[in-house]
Order: C-alpha cells, then sequence, then structure tokens
C-alpha cells in the first residue's frame, strides 16, 4: 500500500507541475510589420578623405606598375624580342585599364559606406552594387581597437574595429573616420557596455 500511496504522489505531483511549465513556454507569433527597421538607422557618412586618399593610393599604384612594365620592355641590358615586349605591351595596357576601373568603383564604392551608433547597437552598411548591413548589440562587444596605417595618421583618420564575444576576428570595421570621432565611438561603446552590465 504505501508503494502505490508513493506511486499516486509522484504522479499528482507531475500531473500538476505539467500545466506550470506548459504556462512558462511561449511561441507566439510576431508581427514583422511592427519590428523597428534598418533603413530608419540615421547613417553617418565616412569621412570624404578616406576616398579621395583611396583614389590617389590607386591611382599612383597604377601609374607605378604601368612604369615598371615600361622600364622593363626598354630597358638597355637584355635584347627583347618583338613578341616579348608585345606581351609586355598588353600587359602594361591591361594593367591601366584594370586600374582606372578599380579607382571609379572604389570612388564610387567609398561613398556609399554609412555608420550609425544607437544606444544598443551600432551598424556598418557598405557595398555598391551588392548592399550589406552589419549590426553588433553593443552588450555582445568584447572590445574595440582604433587601427592606424601610416596614410591614416598622414591625413588624420582612423579604422574602428569591432570584436563579438566569443570571436577572436573582429565583426566588422568601420574606416574613414576622424581620429577624434573613433576614439568618441570607441568610448562610448565601452562606457555603455559596462554601465549595462551592473544594470
Amino acid at each position: 500500500m504505501a508503494i502505490l500511496s508513493t506511486d499516486a504522489t509522484q504522479s499528482d505531483f507531475s500531473t500538476s507541475t505539467q500545466p506550470e511549465q506548459a504556462n512558462k513556454f511561449s511561441n507566439q507569433a510576431i508581427n514583422t510589420a511592427q519590428l523597428p527597421h534598418l533603413i530608419s538607422l540615421k547613417l553617418q557618412p565616412i569621412s570624404p578623405s578616406y576616398a579621395r586618399a583611396n583614389r590617389y593610393i590607386n591611382l599612383i599604384s597604377t601609374m607605378v606598375l604601368m612604369l615598371i612594365g615600361l622600364a622593363i620592355a626598354y630597358q638597355p641590358f637584355i635584347e627583347l624580342s618583338s613578341k616579348i615586349q608585345s606581351i609586355i605591351f598588353y600587359v602594361i595596357w591591361a594593367v591601366g585599364a584594370l586600374g582606372l576601373l578599380s579607382t571609379v568603383y572604389g570612388a564610387l564604392a567609398d561613398v556609399r559606406k554609412f555608420y550609425a551608433l544607437r544606444e544598443q547597437d551600432i551598424s556598418y552598411c557598405s557595398g555598391l552594387i551588392f548592399r550589406k548591413t552589419v549590426s553588433q548589440p553593443i552588450l555582445r562587444i568584447q572590445h574595440v581597437e582604433v587601427k592606424r596605417g601610416p596614410i591614416d595618421r598622414k591625413i588624420g583618420l582612423a579604422n574602428l574595429q569591432v570584436f563579438s564575444a566569443g570571436g577572436a576576428m573582429h565583426t566588422f570595421e568601420i574606416p574613414g573616420l576622424l581620429l577624434t570621432e573613433a576614439e568618441s565611438i570607441r568610448q562610448f561603446i565601452l562606457s555603455h557596455k559596462d554601465t549595462k552590465h551592473h544594470e
């Protein structure tokens, strides 16, 4: 009889807890029309100096490669056959055409790079033909780095790298920011993240 009463008690307990567990589970439908849209972000453009510097870099790199090809074609040390010279000239023209296309594409793509910083997240939009938007919640950010190369230091710009928690590589990078702007965003993210963690 004791065993029967124990089984009955366990059965009653499991029966009483099942409705409670069922009430805790929720999987209601979400109306996507009421969700906030990324298109409503107040996008901020990057510095125009970034696009201008990239154009100069592409053009100078293309000219240097073309001059190297001409120097090889007309060097006085080794006599080249007409066939080899023709190949070199074709390569020079190809480098010039690709360099020009790269410069034009880069100039158009750089002006389409934007970022947005809100209280809870930071977003970066880029791409000329295929648009891409990356958003990172501030609470999921592990650390932020301000990166500067030689050209960035020369023109007063910086790149902001955002690292998510648990990732070795940065989630995304916002290029072409003024140094003061990049440092201000970094400080805001770090202080805001620490404040939210302590709440």
